[in-house]
Formats: structure tokens, C-alpha cells, sequence
């Protein structure tokens, strides 16, 4: 297969870094591997990756065995359930990050929450107690904020805070909760500092608009005063590149015969945005044809010879509600769905109105994973696990100061 480069943007740098002090971590509920691609870009080694699907974990084993930096330098993936992973030989590791299963709160999902036996936030929590990591990294869906789930919002922010209480025997969670309310309402210490934020990843600069939770903690004694990452992109910095300068329809050479009617009303919007002066300091957000352009039309028989997994899926179609992802916005939240892929959330829309499904490769590239990053399996099942993923890129910004607090 041959490889390409990919936008220096969107590639992890190798590892290991020198002169660079590695931070040792454990990777928890892997999946294609976007969180951890996106802590190793820091400087984190993998100490181990845990993953228990197995077509997501012979992707991870084919970046490996092709020498794909920097899943080269990760050890080989650790295929079971988190459930009987043994933390004793991780005491006081630096970091433990992961993605548990989100389909329990999930928008798409059935939302079982609590009551749904993939709800893997039990097994982060274990990990957290047992490993005693300096710091942890975990990732779900916006789902989790719902108003039905605030109180076992609370519960996993309590437990991760205070991960030696235990739940006892035969304990409801709901006693559980109160009994760590309690706790803390008695001035206990807390043995994690926990902060939490809900992000959309298309303001790092991933071409996607997708809402994610994080939950970082810092052991209290290697705790110092933490904030997220700024926001680095804005749409209203879009706005002004389209519809005020031009610059993005003159970047990508489309002529105004092929760009879309200028929206109602923005002027009006174009002079708020000039005197809020908000978005002067930032950068566009990325779009779809940002992300694909440089690709070749999936149609053509030569596209899939040009780049692994390029390959056309027939079959698109627009109904009332999935309608695809404009062209000339960042893309909707990539979807995984319980049987296959929900086909109008995973399909480009022309400026025409015209709509196909998204490749594989041009999937990837919205999740800001790197050209030479190879997948294998199904078109349904390698999509899935990129409606799964962390985007690298957003992963990376998150990790960032993580790691830097570590290595102060």
C-alpha cells in the first residue's frame, strides 16, 4: 500500500521526543485509538491499551506491524474486557486516560444510562482507585448532561473525586451517592482534583461540530490550579472568511457561480461580528472541503489505488432529518448506530443539494486522523469505530496541558 503525507496539522509527531521526559500511561477502552493517538502527540507512552472489540483491535495491530508512528512504539494491544484488567503492576502510574462506552447516554443511543450494562464508568473509576494515577483524561458523550442523568452525573464525578469510597455490598448507587454527599458535605479531603467541560471539538480546529464531555483529575498532591485548553477556532471567524473577505471561496477557487446564495441577513450578522470584535483573534472553523479537498472524487477508479480506504459507497440518500453534512461547514457529529451506520448523519451534501456517503479515508480525515493511519474490515464496521473515535485533534488539544502540569 502506498503511503501519503498528511496536512502537518493532522499527523502526531514520532515518538519517542529527546531531551523530552515521557509520561507513562494506561489506555483504557481504546477503540481505532483517537484519544491515544492524541496524548502520544504529547510525549505519552502507552504503557498498556486495553480494547475489547476485535476488529477495533486489529486496526491498532495493523498500525503496529505496518510501523505507523507513533502506534509503532505502543505495546501490543490488550484484547479483553476492562473488567479483568489487573492494575498491580500500575501503582502510581503518571496517567490514565480512555473513552467509556458512551452508548448508554448517548442522544442516539436508547439511553439506559445507569441502568445499562455497557456503562463502563464503574470500570474508570476502579481504575482511577487501584492504579492511583497522578492524572486521568476520560471523554464521553454530550448525552451525559441530559437532566435525566444530573444525578448520576454528580455520582461519577463524587466517585472520581473520592475513588477509595467503595461501594458496599448489595449498595444501591443512589446510597452510594448520598453516602459520598455526606463525605464531602463533612469536609473530607479530596483525594482528586476533578474538573469537568463540555466542548465542541470543531472549536480546536476539527472539522466536525461534535459535543464531548472530558473529565480530567489531579491527584491532590500533584495538584496545581488547571483550566481547558482555549478555544483556538470560532464560526464567526468562518462567517467573515466567506461572506465578509471571500477569502475561503479564493482559498478553494470556487467561482461565485458555485457558491451558495448569500444568506438573509448577513450583513447585519457580519457588523456584530465586527463590533463585538469577537473572533478577530481566532481562526476559521474547519470544513468539510477544508478537510477533503485535496482528495480524489471517490468515483473514480483510480481514488481507491491513490489512497487506503478511499473507496465509493453507493446507496446515499436524503430524508427528513438526515440530511448530511454541507460541504462548506464543519460535519456533523460522525455517527457509529447500533445496526450499521445511520446513512444520512454520514453523508456529504453539495452546494447543489446532491448527497453521497462519506469514505472511509474522508471520515477519517474529519475525525483528524492521519493519512497513513491505516484501516481495515467493512465499510459499516471501520465506520463505526470512527463514529466512535476521540478526533485526534481534539484529543491533543485536551492532553496538552494535562501533560504539561505533569511535568511541572
Amino acid at each position: 500500500m502506498t503511503m501519503y503525507n498528511t496536512p502537518a496539522l493532522l499527523v502526531p509527531p514520532e515518538m519517542p521526543v529527546a531531551n523530552t521526559r515521557l509520561i507513562e500511561s494506561i489506555e483504557l477502552f481504546a477503540g481505532a485509538g483517537g484519544l491515544a493517538l492524541g496524548f502520544s502527540s504529547n510525549d505519552v507512552q502507552h504503557r498498556a491499551v486495553v480494547e475489547w472489540n476485535s476488529h477495533a483491535c486489529n486496526t491498532l495491530r495493523n498500525n503496529k506491524l505496518h510501523r505507523v508512528a507513533p502506534v509503532s512504539y505502543w505495546p501490543d494491544v490488550t484484547e479483553g474486557d476492562v473488567r479483568n484488567f489487573n492494575y498491580a503492576n500500575h501503582d502510581n502510574i503518571d496517567l490514565i486516560t480512555g473513552g467509556p462506552p458512551c452508548q448508554p447516554f448517548s442522544m442516539g443511543g436508547k439511553h439506559g444510562g445507569f441502568l445499562d450494562e455497557r456503562d463502563m464508568f464503574p470500570q474508570a473509576v476502579r481504575a482511577v482507585r487501584e492504579a492511583r494515577p497522578r492524572a486521568f483524561t476520560f471523554e464521553n458523550v454530550q448525552g451525559l448532561k441530559r437532566a435525566a442523568f444530573a444525578d448520576y452525573f454528580s455520582y461519577i464525578l463524587l466517585q472520581l473525586e473520592f475513588p477509595s469510597q467503595v461501594a458496599k455490598a448489595k449498595e444501591l448507587w443512589t446510597e452510594h451517592l448520598a453516602r459520598l454527599q455526606k463525605h464531602k458535605a463533612n469536609g473530607a479531603a479530596s483525594e482528586y482534583h476533578v474538573y469537568h467541560r463540555l466542548v465542541n471539538a470543531a472549536n480546536y480546529g476539527v472539522p466536525q461540530k461534535r459535543m464531548r464531555i472530558f473529565f480530567v483529575g489531579f491527584r491532590a498532591d500533584v495538584h496545581q490550579p488547571w483550566d481547558f485548553p482555549a478555544e483556538t477556532h470560532s464560526s464567526d471567524a468562518l462567517i467573515l472568511t466567506k461572506w465578509a473577505s471571500g477569502s475561503y471561496w479564493e482559498r478553494h477557487r470556487i467561482a461565485s457561480k458555485h457558491r451558495p446564495p448569500r444568506p438573509d441577513g448577513i450583513d447585519k450578522k457580519i457588523q456584530k461580528i465586527l463590533d463585538a470584535d469577537h473572533g478577530a483573534n481566532m481562526l476559521a472553523w474547519q470544513t468539510v472541503r477544508d478537510a477533503i479537498s485535496d482528495l480524489p472524487d471517490p468515483e473514480l477508479s483510480s481514488a481507491k489505488t491513490l489512497f487506503q480506504a478511499h473507496r465509493f459507497q453507493p446507496g446515499a440518500r436524503a430524508y427528513a432529518g438526515h440530511t448530511g453534512s454541507p460541504i462548506d461547514e464543519p460535519a456533523k457529529a460522525l455517527k457509529a448506530g447500533d445496526h450499521g451506520v445511520p446513512g444520512g448523519e454520514n453523508m456529504l451534501r453539495h452546494n447543489d443539494g446532491s448527497v453521497r456517503y462519506f469514505t472511509v479515508r474522508e471520515s477519517a480525515r474529519i475525525q483528524t486522523f492521519p493519512d497513513n493511519f491505516i484501516f481495515e474490515g467493512t465499510w459499516s464496521e471501520t465506520m463505526r469505530q470512527l463514529g466512535n473515535a476521540v478526533p485526534v485533534k481534539l484529543a491533543a488539544a485536551m492532553a496538552r496541558g494535562v501533560c504539561e502540569l505533569l511535568r511541572e
